[in-house]
């Protein structure tokens, strides 16, 4: 999780295969990869964007898309829309035709039905990974609840790993296990959830929660609020040392020359912060 800009999207591409790293490496399994062989492992990850757009096709064609470019693999298409709650549309093959903007003409899919097309195009590369970018902040609140408890019984139901990326600090509370902070394009504190959110050791992280209003207004009334001062700094002209160093509240002379590796300070719980 992190703010726009902080790196979330750059590390999926990354993954993804879009990009290839400047420094560094990826591995899978603890084997480094290579990029000139990148179908190695391209064809085990699933992948559920922000926004879905759709062909102006079947449902099926559209779940199909990427497991085969030219014939639909229907056991695989219907295996997939049941998980993801779309079988009827898929078996009676309707809409067959449909528009997801208003005034065209066709059916129209609402974003929580065209959330789930794309959970089952992802379903059907049968991946062991499946990175979910923002996939349901564009969605209602009462839709992104349906979203996500699909996607929790999915992930327990097959035994699926999610990369879940997403600025809604309650969505990631409550769907992940395991939790990064990002900013600028660092990771500055990795925990596991429940670590991170009641025990948070980077000034970043406490500042980005403390932000979080409590749905008691007494209490938040209250409560004292530390505002993030400053503007997020160019990535592509990083400020020396700790990059979050201009806007820290803690910040020392040190901060601004040196940048603090992540160090594991607790069992699991790593940061990066010379204060801490």
């Amino acid at each position: 999780m992190g703010a726009t800009g902080s790196g979330k999207t750059t590390i999926v591409d990354v993954i993804l295969g879009l990009l290839d790293p400047s420094q560094g490496t990826l591995s899978v399994d603890e084997q480094p990869i290579v990029y000139a062989n990148k179908r190695s492992w391209q064809k085990g990850i699933g992948y559920v964007p922000q926004q879905i757009y759709l062909a102006d096709d079947s449902i099926a064609a559209n779940i199909a898309f990427g497991t085969k470019l030219k014939d639909i693999d229907q056991e695989a298409v219907e295996r997939a829309a049941k998980i993801a709650n779309l079988h009827e549309f898929v078996i009676n093959e309707l809409p067959k035709k449909y528009s997801t903007m208003i005034g065209e003409r066709g059916v129209r899919l609402s974003g929580g039905q065209r959330q789930r097309v794309g959970i089952a195009r992802a379903l059907a590369m049968e991946p062991e990974l499946i990175i979910c970018d923002e996939a349901v902040s564009a969605l209602d609140v009462s839709i992104q609840a349906q979203v996500i408890n699909l996607l929790e019984d999915l992930r327990d139901e097959f035994d699926l790993t999610y990369l879940f990326i997403s600025h809604d600090l309650s969505v990631v509370r409550h769907i992940c296990h395991r939790v990064a902070v990002m900013y600028l394009g660092h990771v500055v504190e990795l925990a596991d959830g429940d670590e991170l959110f009641e025990n948070p050791m980077h000034p970043y992280t406490q500042l980005l929660l403390n932000a979080v209003p409590i749905p008691d207004p007494e209490i938040e009334k209250s409560r004292a609020h530390e505002i993030i001062k400053g503007e997020i700094p160019s990535p592509i002209n990083p400020p020396p040392g700790c990059v979050f160093h201009p806007r820290c509240p803690s910040a020392i002379d040190v901060c601004k020359s040196e940048f603090p590796p992540l160090r594991e300070l607790k069992p699991g719980h790593w940061v990066a912060c010379s204060q801490v």
